[in-house]
């Protein structure tokens, strides 16, 4: 508005100084004339001053005069109009922005009044209704007294749960009541009871989120273990979990030699068995490489009992720790030979009965524990080694197309959970 106005009143104020300009160079050039005349006459004149009071007599040469006048006319006139045109605005944004002031207090104290009178208006309705609320007039309202009042305002059925929690909200003083100055009226009460809904609804709905979230992770879970069988062994599985044992046992005859090739061998009925399953196990061509591949395909077949799996992947690996002493003896022996040196017979002999009886100690704990339905999961280093390659749920996911796929590895999801960060950081 200050802006405006002052552009309203710029073409007045330009009309002004030009008029007066065209005044004063009148007034000069009057002067400049009567100064001519008395130059050419030698003699004393008067000054002119652009101020607009009677002029003054001076004894200076007038030659001198004629260049004052002419000289400091035009910056006197520039200056008086300058100081003449800014006090006039002054004084009008000065008037401007008292009475700017006064229509700002003038609205601060109709907007008190108003506050008041609507503080005022709200303390007269709440203690109205705190009266009403109040129905055996001690001077404070109960949780019974609190219900039963905002049932009959509000019209509607509240619970109990729902009466304490408001109770506790506005009961400051923690009596289990309210006083007058803690009633805040219907309307604040209204508004906290919709706010509790609100959060009811809230929690409901993350509720029923998480309960079909979980129900899905059951689903999956459901459909993992139908996939991978973790089912507790029955009779078949137990039996079925004895016989890849046998592959051990026949790469580990040659151990055995000793103590099954000698006097009434013959008549054992446990050595004959064995005996003839090595001839059966001999007669067919790679029957070592044969086994091992087997083996290795069917324990990875997560639809057989994980029993028979495990004990399939342990005998693998118990069947690999029988190339160890072999190779060992080997190496003995040529550096003996190399030597000059001839490792008695009663070596060979003992370490061989000792690397035979190890191993049926080792089938045997395997196939006790597996007809008990036990995974024989305590051999040193091996029962580990078995442990680790063995899948479990964990291990694998299924989409929705009820495809099975890898699960991401830890370290994966290490790394990636590590990349989110940093690109947080960044944001």
């Amino acid at each position: 508005q200050k802006l405006n106005h002052r552009r309203n009143e710029q073409p007045h104020l330009n009309r002004k100084k030009s008029k007066y300009n065209n005044k004063m160079n009148h007034q000069y050039k009057s002067a400049a004339a009567v100064a001519l005349i008395c130059s050419i006459n030698n003699v004393h004149g008067f000054s002119i001053s652009p101020k607009l009071h009677a002029p003054t007599i001076s004894s200076t040469p007038f030659s001198s005069l004629q260049n004052n006048v002419y000289t400091n006319a035009p910056t006197a006139l520039t200056s008086s109009m300058l100081q003449m045109g800014t006090g006039e605005e002054q004084e009008k944004e000065d008037s401007e922005i008292t009475r700017l002031k006064a229509m700002a207090a003038k609205l601060r104290s109709e907007a008190a009044l108003l506050e008041a009178d609507k503080a005022e208006q709200m303390a007269d309705a709440a203690e109205k209704a705190f009266r009403q609320f109040d129905t055996n007039k001690d001077g404070e309202i109960s949780i019974t007294e609190l219900k039963a009042g905002l049932e009959k305002v509000l019209k509607q059925e509240l619970s109990d749960q729902r009466v304490e929690d408001l109770m506790k909200e506005f009961d400051n003083s923690g009596d289990g009541a309210l006083q007058l100055d803690e009633f805040v009226g219907v309307d604040r009460f209204r508004n906290k009871l919709e706010e509790f809904s609100r959060e009811e609804k809230r929690l409901a709905s993350e509720s029923q989120k998480f309960a079909l979230k979980e129900k899905e992770i059951a689903a999956m879970l459901e459909a993992k273990a139908a996939i991978l069988n973790d089912n507790k062994p029955t009779t078949g599985d137990k039996v079925i979990s004895l016989l890849p044992y046998l592959f051990p046992l026949m790469d580990g005859l040659q151990y055995g030699r000793f103590l099954l090739v000698g006097e009434g061998a013959e008549s054992n009925p446990f050595v004959v068995a064995v005996a003839i399953l090595y001839a059966l196990y001999r007669s067919v061509p790679f029957s070592g490489f044969i086994a091992f591949f087997v083996l290795n395909f069917l324990g990875g077949n997560p639809g057989i009992n994980r029993l028979v799996r495990y004990n399939m992947q342990q005998a693998i690996f118990i069947d690999i720790a029988l190339f160890f002493p072999g190779l060992l003896s080997g190496i003995l022996g040529i550096a003996a030979g190399g030597a000059g040196l001839q490792i008695p017979e009663i070596v060979s002999q003992l370490s061989t009965d000792a690397i035979f009886v190890s191993l049926l100690a080792v089938l045997g704990y395997c196939s006790v524990s597996s007809i008990l339905g036990i995974e024989p999961n305590k051999i040193p280093l091996v029962s580990k080694a078995v442990d680790d390659r063995m899948p479990t749920i964990d291990m694998f996911d299924i989409d929705a197309e009820g495809r099975i796929t890898a699960a991401p590895r830890k370290e994966d999801e290490k790394k990636d959970d590590e990349k989110e960060n940093d690109e947080k950081k960044k944001k």
